[in-house]
């Protein structure tokens, strides 16, 4: 198996600390053909299993879109489908990379498209971390990157996030000053709380030379608030990612971009997948969506719309909100356990599936923003099963 990985990556877990016996186990989470739950401890595959839609179920759970691209997108996929005899048939990834870039107004050396955004956090985890140079991240935030740097043997500090806020940067510096990644979500999942541009700045600057700055941005399109990618100039010590699977409601499509230095690019490529692409369907459909401002603008007014209007119902009926969400879901405090009301709203004659909580607050629970009859029934369901 650990031809999977070539000579330069594998020389490169050796120098930084991995026997020969642990290549084959850290080719197995990077590889290609290796399907990831079956790497994930029992608790991790529950949690991946709880976020898996249940059939007739309002869906407000996994952080999905309440609908799919948008319809120059959906015209471009079936556009690309005609010509699924060739693996690239007219530069589409070419095309693709030449609009992010111009959207983003950086360099299209700066842009590299992957199947999705969960590989390339899995590869650069694995690319920068390693027995002494472990992982930091605030608490709560999503996931992937702990069960990575955990199944890595990597040490993992996290930094306590306050409610309503962005990502301690300070606290997440104290927590381990010689980590090899240090790892934003901004918009957070599952907070959907912001990390202002200038503390990310204040990071950069003042964590060890050596290590990694990875920014997730998943959700940034649901905020207005500006990206990191501003920040990578000609630094080779920041990574700034994004999906396709949010805002643009392409999470099957499996389409998702890192922004960084060509170096770096190449440093995560070493760590990647050594089989499979992009599929050409993905390709030309993110580079149709990618230039819709205005619809963009649209979906998000529309997002925004639907969550305040929740936020609305279910402070007047006196449950608590945690404030500070720029993105398609919001925490809401049940002051009982999560789990609990996670399972009555699904018992309800509305069948409404919300998200989990996170270990560091067990009463709360993740809710995802769906369309205005999504959540109409959310607040139904909750009415009929809240008791204070």
């Amino acid at each position: 198996m650990t031809m999977m990985l070539n000579k330069d990556a594998r020389d490169d877990l050796l120098e930084r600390g991995y026997s020969r016996r642990q290549l084959a186990e850290i080719t197995a989470i990077v590889g290609a053909g290796v399907a990831a739950s079956a790497l994930l401890p029992a608790a991790a595959l529950a949690q991946q299993q709880a976020g898996r839609g249940i059939k007739g179920a309002v869906r407000i759970g996994a952080n999905e879109c309440w609908t799919g691209p948008f319809p120059s997108g959906v015209q471009a996929a079936a556009e690309a489908a005609s010509f699924g005899n060739w693996y690239d048939p007219d530069n589409y990834r070419g095309d693709l990379i030449k609009t992010v870039a111009a959207v983003e107004g950086i360099p299209e050396a700066q842009v590299m498209p992957w199947p999705g955004s969960g590989g390339p956090l899995v590869s650069i985890v694995a690319a920068y971390c390693s027995p002494t140079k472990g992982l930091v991240t605030a608490d709560p935030t999503f996931e992937s990157a702990w069960r990575t740097a955990d199944y890595m043997k990597a040490p993992i500090a996290k930094a306590p996030q306050a409610i309503g806020k962005g990502h301690d940067v300070k606290a997440m510096l104290a927590a381990n000053p010689n980590a090899g990644l240090y790892y934003i979500c901004t918009p957070n999942n599952p907070t959907g709380t912001i990390t202002p541009l200038a503390d990310i700045q204040w990071l950069l600057d003042n964590k060890p030379a050596d290590s990694m700055l990875l920014v997730d941005e998943a959700y940034i399109h649901f905020s207005e608030s500006p990206s990191a990618a501003s920040l990578i100039g000609t630094r080779k010590d920041i990574i700034v990612m994004r999906t396709f699977s949010k805002l643009f409601g392409m999470a099957g499509v499996r389409l998702g971009l890192t922004f960084a230095d060509p170096e770096v690019q190449k440093r995560i490529a070493l760590f990647g997948p050594s089989a499979g692409g992009l599929a050409i369907t993905a390709m030309h459909c993110g580079n149709a969506v990618y230039k819709e401002a205005a619809l963009i603008k649209a979906r998000r007014n529309e997002m925004i719309a639907n969550r305040d209007e929740t936020i609305a119902w279910l402070t007047r009926k006196g449950i608590e909100v945690q404030p500070g969400s720029q993105a398609n879901m919001f925490m809401v405090d049940w002051k009982k356990p999560a789990k609990d009301m996670q399972a009555a709203l699904l018992a309800t004659p509305e069948k409404v599936q919300i998200g989990r909580n996170w270990a560091i607050w067990p009463t709360v629970s993740r809710v995802t923003v769906g369309s205005a009859a999504d959540m109409a029934k959310f607040c139904a369901a909750v009415d009929k099963c809240y008791k204070a």
